[in-house]
């Protein structure tokens, strides 16, 4: 099973890609996840990385189930790409691409998510249960923080300029 979620960001690509990069902030960076803590560096500069996110509950304020995964992740600097291969947990074998692309007014970022477990019905169910809440979440956060850091660099922008003269001759 293939699935694509994706969001507009009214920033710029290079800055949601740093933002998103270094998956060890993640738990510190977003709310909904709980761990991103980094378990084994391999020589090719991958890292081999634990995550815990709560997946909320509907209807249930302030709870939401644990879900635990470990993933193989890297970043591609030349795409602005992230790449994340599930190496444990239920959905083991899951490879997962975010691209971050330039847009109208920002950036457009994608996360792809392939799975072929040996039960079909298993990806279906993982993809619409987990997957997506949980991806959606991460990526309207991230939107959220770029587009917060974005202002607040417009904002320093215009009030470091020089005030605006009339001049009374004109």
């Amino acid at each position: 099973m293939r699935s694509t979620i994706a969001i507009d960001v009214d920033a710029p690509p290079a800055l949601i890609f740093t933002l998103a990069r270094d998956v060890r902030r993640w738990e510190r960076l977003l709310p909904h996840y709980v761990r991103s803590r980094v378990v084994e560096r391999r020589a090719d500069g991958t890292v081999v990385v634990d995550f815990v996110a709560r997946r909320p509950l509907i209807g249930l304020l302030g709870l939401g189930l644990p879900v635990t995964w470990r993933a193989r992740t890297w970043s591609e600097p030349t795409t602005l790409s992230l790449r994340f291969v599930h190496v444990a947990g239920a959905t083991k074998g899951m490879d997962v691409t975010w691209r971050i692309e330039p847009g109208a007014g920002g950036s457009r970022v994608s996360i792809d998510h392939e799975f072929r477990p040996r039960l079909p019905l298993f990806a279906a169910f993982v993809d619409r249960a987990f997957t997506r809440p949980i991806a959606g979440r991460t990526l309207a956060t991230f939107k959220v923080l770029a587009e917060t850091l974005t202002d607040v660099v417009d904002l320093g922008r215009v009030q470091s300029e020089p005030p605006a003269t009339t001049n009374p001759r004109a």
